[in-house]
């Protein structure tokens, strides 16, 4: 019997996980996508603590604006506030979501902006 889209992409997120682990001096950059917003989280896991987030739900410039510049505004908020933190690398977690559209131009303004991963 054929997965379903959410079945997939969860094998796909544990697959990738086995090899990604964040810390706290290079913590994980965990990305998730909705139908509607985009959320970023920067992410310690040796502690299991959730550092810095940001998303296009909090954010009021990326209300009623196409999804892709959603994203860029959540990437450079990420950048930004990680930066500030004193982090200036992280370990990029694409979800099981494939590194394209939305994902893609995240990781790219977060790149722009001066976080290296």
């Amino acid at each position: 019997m054929a997965l379903s889209k959410l079945e997939k992409r969860k094998r796909i997120k544990r697959r990738i996980r086995k090899n990604i682990n964040g810390s706290e001096q290079k913590p994980r950059l965990s990305v998730f996508r909705s139908n509607r917003q985009m959320y970023a989280q920067l992410i310690d896991d040796v502690t299991g603590r959730t550092l810095l987030s940001a998303s296009s739900l909090k954010n009021e410039k990326a209300q009623n604006i196409n999804k892709i510049e959603q994203a860029k505004i959540v990437g450079t908020e990420i950048a930004e506030k990680a930066l500030s933190a004193g982090i200036e690398t992280c370990v990029f977690d694409r979800n099981g979501f494939l590194y394209h559209g939305r994902v893609q131009a995240l990781a790219e303004a977060a790149r722009e902006k001066g976080l290296k991963f």
